[in-house]
């Protein structure tokens, strides 16, 4: 009788121990988040930059020990940039992975076609999207904000700031060209609404199809555009039609400013003008200004930057066998240190998860972090009705073969 008696003490301790210390008994369980991005095609920098970046920084924990336990693994899919494979892959991860959310989506043709299926999800399986690689704001307004939350400033934002840098520097014949689809659309709308408010409207503007090549020509946009005579472009697209305009815009004697949003890929960019150069012996990269939504990776004084250029060096294997077709990757962008901070934030989040001894709800644990210091001089703050967590906007140039901070507009005045 007292050995049966031990016996069930020592059950009902193991069961207990396992409610209380989910490392306990979750040990070998994994956290599966869930992601659809661009791998293949002309815009595959983009999905495969993020996804290293967010996984140098899941292998250092899971190299430590995990999520009290747990190893963290992105269930990776490729969508080409185009929105409905990104719809059939969100349904898989849904509901054959049964991922605990979906995490570093890229662009906003595919995120704003996924959302109402995240919204239809979310009433039986509460699905949740995290940190999506675009600034867009049909996932920060109603009726999809809720679900999402963002760790990036916006296009709003971003062209907003640009707008003011650019006027303030004496420039008021602005054009555009944007990618023809959700993503170029959102672009020009904050263009619009920044020139706006200064009384302006948009001198020029040209379109491209998604998808398009480094290979293409740009030349009809070039000329819809010069034209009007402006004195700078803001680009909204992604870095092979942006490259392949800033190469024909050059080659036609346009030498305004030519701007990019941070969602372009700067690095991809600047390889394809750099390759341009050393071939035509002619400089595709002066007079370039891109605006970003994290901090420069140059700024060593940062810790978060420390930890990356750390975690990117001493990382190997960080692209999916699948998809490692060719691929030459960035020793350190934009991307990936965006990708980095979208799971060192993710990370906390999942902290908060499990650390109090249950399964928490992955919504109130995101808005239960506040202030959140990730090493880049300022914190991340998510609230109720407030998912974004950081809104600044950085500046960059090019200079010596690389972007660099634009910290004085001096030399920009016209």
């Amino acid at each position: 009788m007292k050995k049966n008696w031990l016996s069930l003490v020592i059950m009902l301790s193991v069961l207990i121990s396992g409610v209380f210390y989910p490392n306990f008994s979750m040990a070998q369980e994994k956290i599966l988040l869930g992601m659809s991005g661009a791998f293949t095609g002309p815009s595959r920098g983009l999905g495969i930059e993020l996804y290293r970046g967010s996984q140098a920084y899941f292998n250092e924990v899971n190299e430590n020990g995990g999520i009290y336990g747990r190893k963290v693994e992105i269930k990776c899919y490729d969508d080409g940039y185009n929105p409905d494979p990104a719809i059939t892959n969100t349904i898989k991860l849904i509901q054959d992975d049964h991922v605990l959310c979906l995490f570093d989506y890229v662009g906003t043709p595919t995120v704003t076609r996924v959302l109402p299926l995240i919204k239809h999800f979310n009433k039986a399986d509460s699905v949740y999207m995290f940190f999506p690689f675009s600034g867009a704001e049909p996932q920060r307004e109603y009726p999809y904000n809720h679900y999402v939350f963002n760790l990036r400033a916006s296009y709003v934002q971003e062209t907003a700031e640009l707008v003011e840098k650019l006027y303030n520097a004496g420039y008021r014949r602005i054009a555009v060209l944007y990618q023809a689809d959700a993503y170029g659309r959102s672009g020009w709308a904050g263009i619009h609404s920044a020139l706006d408010v200064k009384g302006l409207k948009i001198i020029s503007e040209a379109t491209y199809s998604r998808g398009a090549q480094f290979t293409d020509s740009m030349e009809d946009q070039v000329n819809i555009l010069k034209n009007k005579k402006p004195d700078a472009i803001i680009c909204v697209g992604v870095y092979a039609a942006c490259a392949a305009f800033i190469r024909d815009a050059r080659n036609a004697g346009m030498e305004m400013p030519i701007c990019n949003l941070s969602f372009v890929g700067s690095e991809s960019l600047l390889s394809m003008l750099e390759a341009l150069n050393k071939t035509s012996h002619q400089d595709y990269t002066r007079k370039l200004i891109n605006t970003q939504v994290v901090p420069s990776y140059e700024d060593t004084s940062l810790d978060a930057v420390q930890e990356y250029r750390r975690l990117m060096d001493n990382s190997k294997n960080l692209i999916p066998e699948k998809f490692n077709n060719n691929y030459i990757p960035q020793k350190y962008s934009f991307i990936s240190f965006e990708g980095y901070l979208n799971a060192r934030v993710m990370s906390e989040i999942l902290k908060k998860i499990y650390s109090s001894g249950y399964i928490d709800d992955i919504y109130s644990s995101a808005l239960s972090l506040h202030q959140i210091d990730i090493g880049i001089g300022t914190p991340v703050v998510f609230e109720n009705g407030k998912h974004q967590g950081l809104n600044k906007v950085y500046f960059t140039t090019v200079s010596d073969g690389k972007f660099i901070p634009l910290r004085s507009w001096e030399d920009w005045k016209k």
